[in-house]
């Protein structure tokens, strides 16, 4: 009689369970191995572009003063606030809007006697001196040469920092910005080219400082001036841009 052949089932599920094992070992490192072949670093290219924009000003800003002197304060600062008055005045009758003035700075010092050098005696006071200033925003550039002349025959003995400004320097700093921006567009298309590799992709843009509007040269003017002649010339914005860029070879 033949006898029958039985496999134990206790036997047949370890080793169902070990290729089960083996396959999820298997199915794990797959994606591993192709989640390392995609983290190596792609080559980059690096360029720095730089732009500007010019335009000629529209705002001007200066300061204006006046310096007297008396035996007493008080006397030195009532000279000091007629003339500071008739000042101010000026400007208003220029057409200067109050929003546009703005008191800069009022001392009073005392002035002292100078000692020879080898005297023992104390400096004495001898009289004051009162500074008091006023700074000017004009925003019609065709004011400001009548403006200056009117100061000085207001009695105005002191004024400076003369520079010129835009009263909307957001746009020439757009147009400063695009130019650097196509000077770097411009500059990787031609290294890259020069170099075999083509520009994969845009990884990375950043403006860079590259200085504001450059400061027109500080002014002062004498009373005895029978004209004051401005010239505010262009106000140049520039901007600067770095781009980094994925390559690979052609």
């Amino acid at each position: 009689m033949r006898e029958a052949l039985h496999v134990p089932l206790a036997c047949a599920r370890p080793l169902a369970f070990g290729l089960a094992l083996v396959g999820l070992a298997a199915a794990a490192t797959l994606p591993l191995g192709a989640a390392q072949a995609q983290e190596v670093p792609r080559a980059t290219l690096t360029v720095n572009g730089q732009g500007e924009a010019s335009a000629v000003p529209d705002v001007a800003l200066f300061t204006t003063g006046v310096v007297s002197s008396g035996k007493t304060a008080d006397e030195a600062l009532a000279a000091n606030s007629r003339t500071m008055t008739a000042v101010i005045a000026a400007v208003k009758e220029a057409g200067i809007e109050e929003r546009d003035i703005a008191t800069s700075g009022l001392s009073i010092q005392p002035q002292y006697t100078s000692p020879g050098q080898n005297s023992r005696e104390a400096p004495k006071v001898v009289g004051y001196e009162v500074r008091n200033g006023v700074s000017v925003k004009v925003r019609d550039m065709a004011l400001l040469g009548g403006l200056l002349d009117r100061l000085v025959q207001a009695g105005a003995n002191q004024a400076g920092g003369l520079r010129f400004s835009l009263s909307d320097p957001a746009a020439l700093e757009k147009q400063a910005r695009l130019a650097a921006l196509k000077d770097a567009q411009a500059q990787a298309q031609e290294l890259a080219q020069a170099a075999g590799l083509r520009l994969v992709r845009l990884r990375r843009i950043a403006p860079v400082e590259a200085g504001g509007a450059m400061p027109a040269p500080m002014m002062a003017f004498k009373a005895d001036r029978a004209a004051v002649p401005v010239e505010a010339g262009e106000t140049t914005v520039r901007a600067g841009i770095t781009l980094v860029y994925d390559v690979e070879p052609l």
